[in-house]
């Protein structure tokens, strides 16, 4: 299956969809996301949508099965698409966070404590803090 990211006038994902991944495939047997992205459009009779098409096996820069990752993270609704980076991008969760380019997910500015306690963060004091039970 291939998956399809919807997309509003600000590239902000609205929905994902499958499709069959014979769908896709042109007179050559070769899958093309334009056949994808104009199957979408008729069947939901769109003419105008934007769809844009998305790897479930990519997350942070990293295909699963180690083939080439595409676009950087499989979309979900609320993502970002950028044009410019050609990536699904999640949303910024925290001001202070930054975002990594070669992943295109957002990170702390200060690195999660390693001693096996569980912490959430603070942006009021941008730090760690204990999680309490």
């Amino acid at each position: 299956m291939a998956s399809f990211a919807k997309l509003n006038n600000n590239n902000i994902v609205l929905r994902v969809e499958s499709v069959v991944n014979d769908v896709l495939k042109d007179t050559n047997g070769i899958e093309q996301e334009s056949i994808g992205i104009e199957f979408l459009k008729n069947l939901y009779n769109e003419p105008d949508a934007i769809w844009k098409q998305t790897s479930y096996n990519t997350n942070m820069g990293v295909h699963a099965l180690g083939k080439t990752p595409f676009r950087k993270n499989h979309a979900s609704t609320g993502y970002i698409y950028d044009p410019q980076r050609d990536a699904f991008i999640p949303p910024k969760p925290f001001n202070s966070w930054v975002l990594n380019e070669f992943t295109c997910n957002w990170e702390t500015p200060i690195a999660y404590p390693n001693d096996g306690q569980k912490y959430n963060w603070n942006e009021e004091t941008q730090s760690w803090t204990l999680q309490t039970i």
